[in-house]
């Protein structure tokens, strides 16, 4: 009834009246998803009238209520064969500001145009294979970056740019044509390097370094789902980086792990969007060549030196571990260097974990960045090493018996998904510099069985890659009690109670002759059993 209703007085053609009731229309079906298979034809015929009112001049705020009414149609992929044409695809690019005539965004009246007109592309090319061709043959990506340029650096319309850079997404994902044109003809990498950088308003102190205000305000919704959108496009355009890096690449891949490092540091308007928003950086930085992620630690000013020492002269002498790594003005230091963003990354891994769900796809990504992170980066590897796997000091619980992060990783070595137990056994294995005595050390031979079958290495030895030699020190508790661990399980067990010391002189002789007996007869090939 409502779509018969608007339909008529859409052919009618008063602009008045057609943007009353589109808008009833509107207000009525804005959640509406799920469609009637009995009113198809109707909202196909509905459809091409707005299409055909949107190619006349008309109010904005017509265009406006005709282009919501399209976005809601448009969610019903049935309907979309008959309208997707590419006169129509071309009235929608008009409306967006994608035609190549036009060369500003002064208008702002004509910005509720532009965003619905986005959103309706976003739905139709979500949802329709022809218009994903149709696409193409228009050139629709190129005339989404050159949109970008325009509005890059204005931060009043964030909306625009927020279902820009969704759209460039779902053409990267669908096509990986476009992937390789964004690349390298359209510049989508800096290009959208760029767009982060102004939404995160990023201060540069030093080529790969950004000022961090710890007590600043928080991202808002808009500049987070911006972000959120441009990390998602980034991630389609570098998906094959490893395969193609060149040396050439390597400062522009540098600057955006710089702008990554960034994003780990910086909160959004909620938990939730905070999450949203690093679990797309970590997705991003998996696809940074492991040699550019040198710039997610850097080392101190010399400000950070002088407050580092003075916190180191206040510790005990005695506690020289704790020396390591110091909490100063809220920056984790170790070593001289700032691992911010490395404890970030070790604490959404540590979040992700106790989650307790979805761990091939929440938490295997930020583990394996982890890993490569270690395997390349020294101080990476260390200051890992010194925060998960600390010196044993009470090993009379089991490795994987505990809340500690060491103590959840072992857990994870047994889990039932093979993919999530590899990388977890390989993370903590590259932290032992891919040492099984270190390793054993830590988990226990049998939590560790997996692993070394894999790699050939139940008998011992060491992995493949190279490591430097520092070597790793046991503390006093640890090699007390070193000659009752049990290596199967890695914990500290009680001597067993030796059954002969009760026995009585008599008894002790009859077991001796009883072992004599079946020696005797093994000897001389009887079965004992």
């Amino acid at each position: 009834m409502d779509e018969e209703r608007a339909l008529y007085i859409v052919r009618a053609g008063e602009a008045g009246a057609i943007e009353r009731v589109l808008r009833d229309y509107s207000d009525k079906h804005r959640a509406t998803f799920k469609f009637e298979s009995t009113d198809e034809d109707k909202r196909k015929k509905l459809c091409e009238g707005i299409f055909k009112i949107l190619a006349k001049d008309i109010p904005t705020t017509c265009q406006v209520s005709c282009l919501e009414v399209l976005r809601i149609l448009s969610r019903d992929k049935k309907i979309l064969v008959p309208v997707t044409t590419k006169e129509n695809m071309q009235i929608l690019l008009r409306l967006a500001k994608l035609n190549e005539s036009d060369d500003s965004l002064e208008k702002v009246s004509e910005f509720p145009v532009i965003v619905e007109s986005l959103k309706c592309l976003c739905n139709i090319v979500f949802n329709s294979q022809m218009a994903q061709q149709l696409s193409l043959e228009l050139n629709l990506a190129a005339k989404l970056c050159n949109l970008l340029r325009k509005c890059k650096d204005r931060k009043f319309i964030n909306d625009i740019k927020c279902f820009d850079l969704r759209l460039l997404f779902l053409l990267s994902l669908l096509h990986t044509d476009i992937r390789s044109q964004l690349r390298y003809e359209l510049q989508g990498l800096p290009l959208l390097t760029q767009i982060l950088e102004s939404a995160f308003s990023i201060k540069w102190t030093d080529e790969y370094e950004s000022a961090i205000d710890h007590n600043g305000p928080p991202l808002s919704p808009q500049e987070t789902d911006c972000a959120i959108e441009a990390l998602k496009a980034l991630f389609n355009v570098t998906v094959d980086s490893w395969k193609v890096h060149k040396e050439s690449d390597s400062h522009q891949f540098r600057v955006m792990a710089a702008v990554l490092r960034h994003c780990l540091l910086i909160v959004g308007p909620t938990e939730d969007k905070t999450e949203e928003l690093h679990s797309n950086a970590v997705n991003l930085l998996s696809n940074v060549p492991v040699s550019c992620l040198d710039v997610l630690i850097c080392p101190l000013t010399h400000e950070e030196t002088a407050q580092e020492a003075t916190t180191l002269d206040e510790l005990p002498s005695d506690k020289t571990s704790e020396k390591e790594t110091v909490l100063k003005n809220n920056t984790m230091v170790y070593n001289g260097m700032n691992m911010e963003a490395i404890h970030v990354l070790l604490s959404f891994m540590e979040k992700r974990i106790d989650k307790g769900s979805s761990y091939r796809e929440g938490l295997t990504p930020v583990l394996s960045l982890l890993t490569e992170c270690s395997r390349a980066h020294r101080n990476i590897r260390k200051f890992l090493k010194d925060q998960v796997l600390p010196p044993l000091r009470d090993v009379t619980n089991r490795p994987e018996v505990g809340s500690t992060v060491r103590n959840k990783l072992v857990r994870l070595m047994t889990h039932v998904d093979l993919g999530v137990k590899q990388i977890a056994a390989e993370f903590l294995f590259v932290l032992c510099k891919e040492r099984v005595d270190s390793l054993l050390k830590y988990t226990g031979y049998g939590n560790a069985a997996g692993l070394l079958a894999a790699r050939g290495l139940l008998a011992g030895g060491r992995g493949d890659n190279w490591y430097s030699e520092d070597e790793d020190t046991d503390t006093e508790e640890y090699k007390n009690a070193k000659p009752n661990i049990n290596l199967i399980t890695g914990h500290l067990e009680e001597p067993m109670p030796n059954p002969i010391d009760e026995m009585t002189e008599e008894q002790k002789e009859y077991e001796a002759m009883k072992l004599v007996n079946m020696l005797d007869k093994l000897s001389r090939g009887i079965h004992i059993f």
